[in-house]
């Protein structure tokens, strides 16, 4: 008894402490000390730190105990940070992830995986680049300057014409099956029945923009079937004819759906609550040059990701999930405004992806408007 209310009182304490912190902070002029103190406050990793300092033997694997997380619920300071992992958002334990490359095998079938549920929202055990609230997993190594970067000018101009092509490099991507979704699988987790891959996700953001008024078209060749290798090879060829036969083209959105397990087998599904809807989330990818492949606009793409990532920001509560930076280009070296476009999860339904690419192309269509 002594020893709990030991840890209580020092708990307390601690509470009052950086309480009244954050009250100096905000009521005193910002001077040097200040900001570097503000700056080290948003940090959720300190935070952490400090109540493990002063609530020894409290700390469980997520990171917090029932005490220390009652204590961040009750701190000004601490609830106005972006907390960067929480019960439904946590690292998750995933297995090693594939080499950095443009051709990514098939999802083994394991019918009895069972699936848990997740909202990814950037996570402390995770080193990012930042830009205000964008935060972008630099698997590529190139280190931009993410800030200059998102106050930079959108690389190009909308005209006459077709404006937007969607095309799907891996169109026969699936989801998991429901009552109202059933599929005859070509692999597992895919289907060349395109009522029910990512086909008709990219189906439903083609409509979203054709009702805000832009010129659409949308590519709905298999180019992972029958074959998976080479890919990319046969979308880029097609990509190359569309530019060439459409010029005024200036968003290409190559649309997926990412593929998420832990090494225990379960499966998880990406998915955010918007408006009383679940809908998947989604995630914008940028490839580079890391490869060494020639591709001089990496940088324009990603200022235009990080436009439409900055909006759906704004627009939602956590459909965004970070974003990602690649090594390959993904044949977005073709136009400046190319944006690879991954909707959900294998463990995702339809529906789910459905709504999540809707709310996603409405974002984008007010980002073109503008």
């Amino acid at each position: 008894m002594g020893q709990s209310l030991s840890i209580l009182r020092r708990a307390t304490a601690l509470a009052l402490a950086l309480t009244a912190l954050w009250v100096a902070l905000r009521a005193a002029p910002l001077s040097s000390t200040a900001q570097a103190v503000q700056t080290l406050s948003r940090d959720m990793d300190l935070a952490v730190s400090l109540f493990r300092g002063q609530l020894p033997g409290l700390s469980r694997r997520d990171g917090s105990s029932g005490a220390q997380r009652l204590v961040l619920a009750q701190s000004p300071l601490l609830r106005a940070m972006p907390l960067t992992h929480t019960e439904q958002s946590a690292a998750l334990p995933l297995a090693e992830p594939l080499p950095d490359t443009e051709e990514e095998p098939p999802v083994p079938e394991d019918s009895d995986s069972p699936v848990a549920e997740r909202t990814l929202v950037p996570s402390a055990s995770q080193v990012y680049l930042r830009a205000g609230d964008i935060y972008i997993a630099d698997r590529a190594g190139k280190a931009p300057d993410a800030a200059a970067l998102a106050a930079g000018e959108r690389p190009f101009a909308l005209g006459d014409g077709p404006h937007i092509l969607i095309v799907h490099t891996h169109g026969s991507e699936a989801y998991t099956p429901t009552k109202s979704d059933t599929y005859t699988p070509s692999d597992p987790y895919r289907t060349t029945d395109c009522n029910h891959n990512v086909v008709r996700v990219g189906e439903e953001m083609a409509q979203v923009f054709q009702r805000s008024g832009f010129e659409v078209l949308h590519d709905t060749t298999l180019y992972d079937y029958p074959s998976y290798d080479g890919a990319y090879d046969r979308s880029r060829a097609a990509v190359e004819r569309w530019l060439a036969q459409y010029p005024t083209i200036q968003v290409v959105l190559d649309v997926h759906r990412d593929a998420l397990a832990a090494e225990d087998g379960t499966i998880y599904k990406a998915v955010s609550k918007e408006d009383g809807q679940q809908a998947a989330q989604v995630m914008l990818v940028v490839g580079t040059n890391g490869k060494g492949d020639f591709h001089p606009l990496w940088q324009e793409n990603l200022t235009f990701a990080m436009e439409l990532q900055q909006q759906l920001l704004d627009d939602y509560s956590a459909l965004a999930r970070p974003m990602v930076l690649r090594s390959s280009r993904f044949n977005q070296d073709l136009r400046a405004g190319s944006v690879l476009v991954e909707v959900g999860t294998h463990g995702n339904t339809l529906a789910e992806a459905l709504t999540g690419a809707r709310l996603f192309a409405q974002s984008t269509a007010e980002v073109l408007k503008q």
